[in-house]
């Protein structure tokens, strides 16, 4: 398993850190989600190859965040 750290703007409370986790946890490898909301950091660990930033833009984009780039 790998891990990959994106930044996520625009998170603020734990809502959004579950929203965060659930909503990048449906993506195809991903095995677990972890959310730094002071960093505003994501770990995504995941098999094979990392999701895309596309895919990953537009799964954050859909929760209502915004995508920062890899960390």
């Amino acid at each position: 398993m790998e891990d990959t750290t994106i930044t996520v703007r625009g998170m603020s409370c734990n809502h959004c850190v579950m929203s965060v986790e659930r909503g990048l946890g449906q993506l195809p490898g991903v095995k677990r989600v972890a959310v730094d909301l002071k960093a505003q950091k994501v770990t995504i660990s995941h098999e094979g190859a990392s999701p895309s930033d596309d895919k990953l833009r537009a799964a954050i984009d859909d929760l209502g965040y915004e995508f920062g780039g890899r960390a």
